[in-house]
């Protein structure tokens, strides 16, 4: 089983190999989390849940990231870039986990609005791995 620290340092080196989206965020745009000292635009991971779909246990096969997306941009236009790389990165891929794990994953939902409280723009995009032994 695949834990879900070890999926998101997964999905992170996946995205900072991707030239388009590093030159999006301006290089160092992956974050684990926010800073007050962090660059527009960035990107960090937030709740993640593992469990099972069917039953609604635990189970670490079945997992649902949530990444966000921060920009100070005028209009929603950056934010939307970001994420539409993203997509573009993760949306139906597949990669080894482990020796014998392969993980796919599946955009499950995705929204960008202006957090006005923050005067910044905020995209979610939540995605769906689903890890099986080979």
């Amino acid at each position: 089983m695949t834990a879900p620290g070890d999926l998101l340092q997964a999905l992170f080196m996946r995205l900072k190999s991707d030239a388009s989206l590093t030159a999006l965020l301006g290089g160092a745009g992956l974050r684990e989390q926010a800073a007050d000292s962090a660059a527009f635009p960035y990107v960090t991971y937030g709740r993640t849940s593992a469990f099972d779909l069917d039953t609604g246990a635990d189970n670490d096969d079945d997992q649902l990231i949530t990444l966000h997306v921060w920009s100070k941009a005028q209009g929603e236009a950056e934010t939307r870039l970001i994420m539409d790389s993203i997509r573009a990165r993760l949306d139906g891929a597949a990669f080894a986990t482990g020796s014998r794990e392969q993980t796919r994953l599946s955009l499950e939902f995705a929204e960008a609005r202006y957090d006005e409280d923050l005067a910044l723009h905020h995209g979610l995009l939540r995605i769906r791995a689903i890890t099986q032994q080979n």
